[in-house]
């Protein structure tokens, strides 16, 4: 540990690496709501959070897990899950009466495309305000899927069964990825009108 009288310890969260105080305190002071997702190694986090004397109140979640209730057959760790996860919280957070809210990205790196932009993407389409420039976007055909499904039947039997065992062994076939993300997309909507 260093020693002397100029050198200052800093807080736990922020040598930990899990809070950029100086992006948190431009939030906090915007007061407003914050659409905060993280990216786990399985999962796809959204929280609806808004800042309170107590601490930050959570008003409308939904993760990656909530998607099997509605038929999703892949992990919950690919770009088409992250989409549908932001979908299903926009939808859940214009039900609770939530209409504009701000992105939360916390220390992870903003690059164009990623799984978090997929969720920004699927809350702008549940119909949430969320302000954002869309050259950030993900491309529609990657958030479907398409490119898995293409590179899936350039290969043959062997190789496919070897690469995406996890999705035949959960019934899914990897071409089928487009047409099973539309057919929980629209589950999602039935479900949440």
């Amino acid at each position: 540990m260093a020693r002397g009288a100029t050198y200052k310890v800093q807080f736990k969260r922020r040598r930990e690496g899990k809070t950029n105080y100086n992006k948190r305190y431009k939030l906090v002071d915007l007061d407003k709501t914050r659409m905060v997702v993280r990216i786990t190694s399985n999962h796809t986090i959204t929280q609806l959070v808004k800042i309170g004397e107590n601490g930050d109140e959570t008003l409308v979640s939904a993760t990656s897990k909530n998607l099997k209730e509605f038929g999703w057959l892949g992990n919950g760790k690919n770009t088409s899950a992250a989409y549908l996860t932001g979908y299903l919280f926009g939808k859940k957070a214009l039900n609770e009466g939530y209409d504009e809210t701000i992105l939360d990205i916390g220390v992870q790196p903003s690059i164009k495309g990623t799984k978090i932009y997929a969720v920004l993407k699927g809350a702008l389409d549940a119909g949430l305000y969320i302000p954002h420039n869309d050259s950030i976007l993900p491309e529609d055909s990657r958030i479907r899927g398409e490119h898995i499904a293409q590179y899936a039947e350039s290969m043959d039997d062997d190789e496919k069964n070897a690469k995406f065992a996890n999705y035949i062994r959960c019934g899914l076939s990897p071409e089928e990825i487009p047409d099973h993300f539309e057919s929980v997309k629209n589950k999602i909507d039935e479900a949440t009108q």
